[in-house]
């Protein structure tokens, strides 16, 4: 806008000059030809399109006239239209001129404040505004309370009743060291038969168990599944707090109370809700994936044998992210010194379904 403006200033100087030699009679029969083109295009046009560099452009020419002078003028505008464009120009010089001085209403909280209230907001979710009020008083930094109310809000945080209340993620961040997974999953073999597996992992170290696959996965059958469990995170050593299962009728009263009996607490899933167990469902991906999508399982045997052989490559060696790309029980081995002298030998699984790689002894 500023440029266009400076252009039609400079323009009109240009054009004040070109007029200063011509006569009055020259002046005059312009003028006269000038109004009836400007009659003729009012004709054609209800309502002309004005930019606001020409409402300033015209408000700065005209601002001079009188209003009868104004009057008599052929204008595209009424009188009052270019006295109100005038006002509205000085208006806004005027809010621009204090603007620049002061700004109005209390000076910006600093920025360490707000830091320091998103913090303790952070750490605290039962602190409401109030209370971190007070902790910032103790602290010898003076706000007014309405002042950390806005910041909260300002950030999108809920008040304190709302932060206080656990969601499932922040339970699962929370427990994963302490956090035991189960779940069954399908394999058809080439005869027909499903066969269910039954599997668990460990949310902290990301091992699994694979505790066997059954055609009919009795209630007997499941709670011995679930006694073999126990024993197995005894004999390791582990400390398993809470147990999440889905709400399958496979999982009895029986099988809960061999969990309840070692200390372990019972954690179902929502109906239908598969990511509330989604390091589970994630296993199973993997293990789809990775091995009964490439393998043709002949029968029990012939399945329980694979899964052994997964299980073994899935916690020795296949890496993972959340570990840094370590292995459930094997770490990240040193970074070696020389890249340039690289001897690695492939060791084949289930027939080179998987593929293990190691450096030459």
């Amino acid at each position: 806008m500023l440029l266009r403006l400076s252009y039609l200033a400079v323009s009109g100087v240009f054009a004040f000059i070109r007029l200063l030699p011509v006569s009055d009679v020259d002046k005059d029969i312009e003028i006269l030809t000038l109004r009836h083109q400007l009659a003729v295009l009012q004709r054609q046009i209800d309502r002309p399109r004005v930019t606001p560099t020409d409402r300033a452009f015209l408000a700065a020419l005209l601002h001079r006239l009188p209003r009868p002078k104004l009057r008599q003028l052929h204008l595209i505008v009424s009188p009052e239209t270019i006295l109100r464009w005038h006002r509205d120009l000085v208006r806004r010089r005027h809010a621009e001129a204090s603007g620049r001085k002061k700004r109005p209403g209390r000076p910006p909280t600093r920025r360490s404040i707000q830091a320091l209230v998103l913090r303790l907001a952070r750490e605290n979710s039962s602190w409401g505004y109030r209370r971190i009020h007070g902790e910032l008083a103790a602290l010898g930094i003076k706000v007014a309370p309405s002042t950390v109310w806005e910041i909260l809000k300002q950030h999108g945080i809920e008040p304190a009743p709302e932060r206080d209340r656990q969601t499932w993620a922040a339970f699962l961040r929370g427990q994963a060291h302490a956090i035991l997974a189960c779940d069954f999953f399908t394999v058809t073999t080439l005869n027909g038969v499903t066969l269910y597996v039954f599997a668990v992992i460990e949310h902290a170290s990301s091992r699994i168990r694979i505790l066997g696959a059954t055609a009919h996965p009795t209630a007997d059958w499941v709670t011995q599944a679930a006694r073999n469990v126990v024993m197995d995170i005894q004999d390791a050593g582990a400390t398993v707090t809470n147990l999440i299962r889905d709400r399958d009728s496979k999982f009895t009263r029986a099988f809960d109370a061999v969990f309840e009996g070692g200390g372990i607490e019972i954690v179902t899933t929502g109906v239908r809700v598969p990511r509330m167990n989604s390091i589970m469902e994630r296993l199973v991906q993997t293990c789809r994936h990775e091995l009964l999508d490439r393998t043709l399982i002949w029968n029990l045997p012939h399945l329980l044998h694979a899964l052994g052989e997964f299980e073994s490559f899935y916690n020795q060696h296949r890496p993972h992210r959340t570990l840094h790309s370590a292995a459930p029980l094997r770490p990240v081995p040193e970074p070696i010194t020389e890249p340039d002298r690289l001897d690695v030998h492939r060791h084949d699984l289930l027939d080179g379904t998987l593929h293990e790689y190691a450096h030459a002894a």
